[in-house]
């Protein structure tokens, strides 16, 4: 007994009065591990990149606001390195490594914005740059971390979100006339 031809979709050839006709679109792929584990290591990259950036414009800045920058870049500089432990356990945890070098870890994230001046405004300047560019970066991945059901890491990222654009703001306020 075969039942050919009974499954077969009826072919329309003209939308019926009233029917409304959904046109198909293109599914975008859904997010992947690899590329959260992608923007995880990209993002460690980054935050590693703060951190000796904050820690050099620490050693570095002068002028008549020197004590409070420096202790707040202090604080800074012990940020992200708590930040970047986090991150690189998240591809830790996932049975992923983290680049064994400082050259393959720069590699992973090659648009990191560098200070060219020793001018503490100008310093201050490119690094809150920087922070709201990770504050970016970490709202991607944590819509990519949605996207896979990586629920820890989307919390963590919405936190990192919090931290880049707080001290982003503190800056901003300092710098202003």
């Amino acid at each position: 007994m075969t039942f050919s031809g009974s499954f077969e979709t009826p072919q329309m050839t003209a939308p019926i009065e009233g029917m409304v006709v959904i046109e198909e679109q293109e599914v975008q792929p859904k997010a992947t591990v690899d590329e959260l584990i992608s923007q995880l290591v990209a993002m460690g990259s980054y935050v590693n990149q703060l951190y000796t950036q904050s820690h050099l414009i620490h050693l570095n800045i002068e002028g008549p606001l020197f004590l409070p920058i420096h202790e707040f870049l202090k604080t800074q500089y012990d940020a992200h390195i708590t930040q970047f432990d986090t991150l690189a356990e998240f591809v830790r945890s996932m049975d992923y490594l983290m680049p064994m070098c400082a050259k393959g870890l720069q590699g992973a994230y090659k648009n990191f914005k560098s200070v060219k001046s020793y001018d503490a405004r100008e310093m201050l300047t490119v690094y809150t740059k920087n922070l709201e560019a990770g504050g970016m970066l970490a709202k991607n991945i944590g819509t990519l971390a949605k996207e896979v059901q990586a629920p820890d890491i989307e919390n963590y990222a919405a936190d990192l979100v919090g931290q880049m654009f707080k001290a982003a703001w503190f800056l901003k306020a300092t710098l202003r006339d």
